[in-house]
């Protein structure tokens, strides 16, 4: 054997020998469906990576995925496969890169943001550079949901609670919730240091019930009560509301963490103008809301209800209400009696016939106070 020049095995030097397990780089020199060979930079070794140490997926087209010139990271397996080829995979050295950004992640609380590659039964799994991270359905959200299909595909935030990377016990674990429970604390400490009685606020139907709806205004919780929904009568929340509907609220009152909210904001209280619409000799159109012994609650619009006393239906002797009239009945008569300080106006249909010459024997009854006590027998 000839001997090397000082120049010849200089340049031999040059190159280091490759070592199973390290991770190196190479050039694509050749692709094919199944299989793609590689230049290792700094060796004068080359490497051949197969499809299924290129990916999981054994549908997978390498010749889709990379192209002559292109330069990846691999693992060495094997330094020599048995026909002079060094044994590659990407697939493990995206695994080891994965490990290492996750361990990073773990140990500095960092939050990741990926998007959620599959739905399982329990949870979600999302992948970091190639490295499969589970969610539980526990740690998915601050409260419970049922079905998580709406996340495939979704990109999402969250913290590594759990990194043991090794053998079949693998367990790396993801928690979004506690971010979601940071998030809204802070959101709920900035809502109160500015939310005040009399604040018209905006918010979305988080939940609705018989007796109101829930709107979340971001950090909290409000109630919009039934009661506070319309000036009228609301008879079911359920048909006026759904989840996800936007309402603009004004801020009633706040007892601790407590918001109550209403609709009746007060340049739109009906009674401002009713001395105007309903004074006495008005002849009006109303519907019959509901009926007691003594008369007939007629709506003349939202948030306005007079009462027409039995003795003011007719002419005619009526023993009750509900022998002449029933609920939802479009009634007409005349306004003769208007309180506005107590919000009461009395109506006669008996004024409007023929004969009746005076509005005489009309009753004196406080419609808010009949009305609580309406309400209290219903409750």
């Amino acid at each position: 054997m000839s001997e090397m020049s000082f120049e010849q095995l200089l340049d031999e030097s040059m190159f280091k020998q490759l070592r199973a397990g390290e991770v190196v780089t190479g050039q694509v020199i050749a692709v094919k469906e199944d299989e793609i060979i590689l230049s290792i930079a700094g060796s004068k070794s080359e490497g051949i990576v197969t499809k299924q140490e290129y990916s999981n997926d054994s549908s997978v087209d390498l010749t889709q995925k990379v192209q002559v010139g292109d330069e990846m990271e691999v693992k060495v397996m094997k330094v020599n496969d048995g026909e002079g080829m060094a044994a590659l995979s990407y697939k493990r050295a995206a695994v080891d890169k994965g490990l290492k950004r996750l361990k990073e992640a773990f140990d500095n609380h960092e939050v990741l943001k990926e998007k959620v590659a599959q739905v399982v039964e329990k949870g979600l799994v999302v992948e970091v550079e190639g490295t499969r991270v589970f969610i539980p359905a526990s740690m998915v959200s601050d409260s419970f949901e049922r079905d998580l299909t709406k996340y495939e595909g979704q990109e999402i935030e969250f913290v590594i609670t759990e990194f043991n990377p090794n053998g079949r016990r693998s367990r790396i674990i993801g928690d979004r919730k506690q971010l979601m429970v940071a998030q809204k604390a802070q959101q709920k400490e900035a809502l109160f240091s500015k939310l005040v009685v009399g604040q018209t606020v905006e918010g979305a139907v988080k939940n609705v019930t018989d007796f109101g709806a829930f709107i979340d205004l971001g950090g909290a919780d409000g109630l919009l009560h039934i009661s506070e929904m319309s000036w009228g009568r609301v008879e079911n929340p359920k048909k006026i509301f759904k989840n996800g509907d936007v309402v603009r609220c004004l801020v009633k009152d706040i007892n601790g963490e407590k918001i109550a909210l209403s609709l009746k904001f007060p340049e739109t209280n009906p009674w401002l103008n009713a001395s105007e619409k309903y004074a006495v000799g008005t002849i009006v159109e109303g519907r019959v809301a509901r009926m007691t012994d003594f008369g007939a609650f007629v709506e003349l619009e939202p948030g306005i209800d007079a009462l027409l006393h039995v003795s003011q239906i007719s002419r005619q002797h009526v023993e009750k209400p509900a022998d002449v009239l029933a609920v939802g009945d479009i009634i007409t008569a005349k306004v003769v009696d208007f309180n506005e300080g107590d919000h009461k106006i009395s109506l006669s249909m008996k004024a409007l016939e023929v004969g009746h010459n005076g509005d005489e024997d009309v009753a004196d009854v406080n419609i808010e106070e009949v009305a609580a006590d309406e309400a209290a027998k219903e409750d």
